[in-house]
């Protein structure tokens, strides 16, 4: 399936060659390999000292060493390493001789499986653990037959190689050869077709001797010994600096004019640059350009710079949310992700009916690094030094703001300080390119932490209204579930990844309703997606950790508790009870289950007598879609004080991740996760104030500090199932166990995001 993909929905007719293909999965193999000599058919042997490349993932030089390219952003979740380890297992190699690189924007680095160079979702281990365990494989594969023909073994002999620690022996006649040795021989000329590497059978979990081990990770050296370079590290022979001055509207404003009169006095001072984003990345932005980064603060100081604040200029947190509630209310608007059976009829004969209303705050990604990025024109060809998530966009993104072709613009992928959905956005590009054109240097833009708040793509505002209908038996048998934001993906303007509506009437963006399609068995069901134009235009939304299931599970998981108290049922119970595997529930309600009863058992929950003040809370989520699950489970312990304030005592997370290649780095990534989850669910706040965000430093903006972490306990299910994601989805169940404990210790039920002791002290008045 190919597709073009216009960078810009507002587009001009002459960007048009800035569109760039998006989705090759059906080009090749569609496994993650590239017609390299040796390996696919190509009629070209390997000279006896060159490297062995088995496919475009990774290469064999002739002294043995095995160098992973790996196609993901490495922002510290070590996917690099994880890749190398996945194709070390089949491969057969030591771990000592193995090494990583990052790709570039090379079409031929594109996704296996979703076209585009991304890295999100908690995808990465799960869509390619299958392509790089047959990228292993095929390169031992390989490596034995040229073993055997090098060791002068009969064809038939090639059954009883063993490969183990980069070496193929052969016990019988005590005959063997390292990979160096095997690559240096000559003799690889193994290849195959597309089928025959379908067709490799794998290991089974009980042979692994690499996944499951929690080897060294591999970028820990560069990154302690400070040779890993990230972007903002990137150091070029004639470079300028250039620092960027923001509108104090997030989005629509224009410059008027600008005043460098005062800037052209600070050493070093070359050039103020108005940034012309015809990608409509931007919008209002200056950069001053100077011989160093220091003084290009300074004259972005300097500069006097008159706006036009456009159309947002007079909008708030309240106009966003006040909008989102009136389109909520009409009959008409969005469109239906989730369309089961009659609700309004279920209504009708309902025993009891419910409705309740949740909300989020706008949230920003805040990474360490701040954005960055190098742009330098040699020749025809632009090279762009960043650490980013989307390649594929960004590169098109660049290419837009230099005016050419995407061919030629060539993205150099950097270790990230920090993504986490932020770098996703391909804006820092921008001035970049136009601040290097306009002045025939190489430009390094660097954010300051003020620059990179105001102009997050954030997770969106959102608002949600749920009304549920209970039988006579108290079972949940409707629920109409309206969710109404912002919607990023849309704003990408990339088709494919939008969500064919179930009532056929266009494309949704799915990542901002995924979670609200649960494993729950309830007969009557609708979800509907309704976009919120008014903060679309005025905060453009990107990916945040997590992205929809950190506020739908919040709607969702907080509902199910409110019902189970309403009928006097215990709420694990009452959840346990709906995840009874019926229809297209089957398999995944039962591994929920599973995680939600792990997790009540390591809390104890129902077994302890807790102090008055004191409560348990739990909740349950299959994120981050229902096609690419990992099915996680928290009980929250909370205290909760007279005065409404809100000490979280420990928070137990239950994870089942299948097969899990690095048991410690899971465990890190669910601790961590469980911690940002906190941090969104109790601290975290941006407003949006004329126009613009509010928050300029973490001063402001609160994220959780070392004081505020509670304990953490971890149970991670490896059961041998297909792998899954674990950087997201146990950031999703924090808050609604939060919650929902915090109700158990005080009464006080909570509805909005970030919970505050105001909120809850007002909750226990009311309760």
């Amino acid at each position: 399936m190919n597709t073009h993909v216009k960078i810009s929905q507002s587009e001009p007719a002459d960007l048009s060659r800035r569109s760039f293909l998006v989705g090759s999965a059906a080009t090749g193999l569609a496994l993650g390999y590239s017609a390299v000599p040796g390996m696919l058919g190509v009629d070209q042997a390997f000279a006896a000292t060159g490297n062995f490349d088995p496919s475009v993932w990774y290469s064999i030089a002739p002294d043995g060493i095995v160098t992973v390219t790996c196609g993901k952003a490495d922002m510290g979740q070590h996917i690099a390493s994880t890749m190398a380890q996945i194709i070390s297992e089949e491969l057969g190699s030591n771990w000592k001789d193995m090494r990583v690189q990052l790709a570039s924007n090379d079409p031929k680095f594109d996704d296996p499986v979703l076209g585009a160079q991304i890295t999100g979702g908690s995808w990465s281990t799960m869509m390619n653990f299958d392509a790089m365990s047959r990228a292993g494989a095929a390169g031992r594969i390989a490596l034995t037959e040229a073993a055997a023909a090098a060791m002068g073994l009969p064809p038939y002999f090639k059954d009883e190689l063993i490969v183990r620690d980069s070496v193929v022996s052969h016990p019988k006649s005590k005959k063997s050869m390292t990979f160096a040795e095997i690559v240096k021989s000559g003799k690889i000329t193994k290849t195959f077709t597309p089928d025959e590497l379908k067709a490799i059978k794998l290991k089974s979990p009980d042979q692994y001797t690499m996944i499951g081990v929690s080897v060294p990770q591999l970028d820990i050296p560069s990154k302690t010994n400070g040779t890993a370079k990230f972007g903002i590290d990137v150091m070029l022979p004639g470079m300028v600096y250039g620092k960027i001055v923001t509108p104090p509207v997030r989005f629509g404003a224009t410059v008027k004019s600008v005043d460098d009169s005062a800037a052209k006095k600070v050493p070093g001072f070359i050039k103020a640059v108005i940034l012309d984003d015809k990608t409509a990345t931007t919008t209002g932005w200056v950069v001053a350009v100077a011989n160093t980064y220091a003084n290009a603060r300074k004259a972005a100081d300097a500069l006097k710079i008159t706006y036009d604040g456009g159309p947002n200029a007079k909008l708030s947190s309240e106009s966003l949310l006040d909008e989102a509630r009136r389109l909520q209310g009409l009959d008409d608007s969005g469109l239906f992700f989730v369309n089961d059976g009659d609700t309004a009829a279920a209504f009708g004969t309902a025993a009891k009916v419910m409705e309740a209303e949740y909300t989020t705050n706008i949230n920003i990604h805040a990474p360490m690094e701040p954005m960055n990025a190098t742009a330098q024109l040699q020749g025809d060809i632009w090279h762009v030094y960043s650490g980013n998530q989307f390649a594929t966009r960004s590169g098109a993104i660049a290419a837009g703001a230099a005016g050419v072709d995407p061919k030629y613009v060539v993205t150099h992928q950097m270790w990230l300080g920090g993504g986490f959905g932020r770098r996703l956005e391909g804006d820092m590009m921008v001035p970049a390119v136009q601040a290097a054109k306009a002045v025939g240097k190489p430009v390094k833009v660097i954010y300051s932490r003020e620059n990179d708040m105001a102009m997050d793509f954030s997770r969106p505002l959102t608002f949600q209204k749920i009304k549920a209908g209970l039988d006579g038996d108290g079972k949940l048998i409707a629920m109409n579930h309206d969710v109404v934001s912002a919607w990023p993906t849309k704003r990408w303007g990339i088709p494919d990844f939008l969500t064919p509506s179930v009532d056929k009437k266009g494309g949704l963006d799915g990542f901002t309703v995924n979670g609200a399609d649960f494993f729950y068995t309830v007969p009557n069901h609708n979800v509907r997606a309704i976009l919120n134009e008014m903060a679309q235009n005025a905060t453009p939304s990107g990916q945040l950790r997590s992205v929809a299931p950190g506020w739908t599970f919040w709607a969702v998981e907080s509902m199910v508790d409110e019902l189970a108290h309403a009928v006097g049922k215990d709420p694990a119970q009452y959840r346990i009870d709906m995840l009874d595997g019926k229809g297209a529930n089957a398999g995944g309600a039962q591994r929920l289950r599973n995680t939600l009863l792990a997790a009540m058992g390591m809390a104890g929950y129902g077994t302890k007598q807790l102090p008055k003040g004191e409560g348990m809370g739990v909740a349950c989520v299959s994120s981050q879609e229902r096609a690419s699950a990992s099915w996680t489970a928290c009980v929250a312990h909370v205290a909760v004080a007279p005065s409404g304030e809100v000490k979280v005592k420990k928070l137990t997370v239950a994870t089942d991740v299948g097969t899990q290649v690095h048991p410690d780095n899971i465990r890190a990534q669910v601790e961590g996760a469980a911690l940002w989850g906190l941090s969104l669910a109790m601290y975290e706040k941006a407003t949006l104030k004329d126009g613009g965000i509010e928050q300029t430093n973490f001063d402001t903006y609160t994220p959780l500090r070392m004081s505020q972490v509670p304990e953490v306990a971890v149970s991670v299910i490896a059961n041998g199932e297909k792998a899954t994601g674990v950087g997201e989805p146990a950031v999703t169940v924090i808050a609604p166990a939060l919650g929902n404990a915090i109700f158990n210790a005080s009464g006080a039920r909570i509805r909005s995001l970030p919970i505050t002791a105001e909120a809850v002290k007002a909750a226990m008045n009311k309760a």
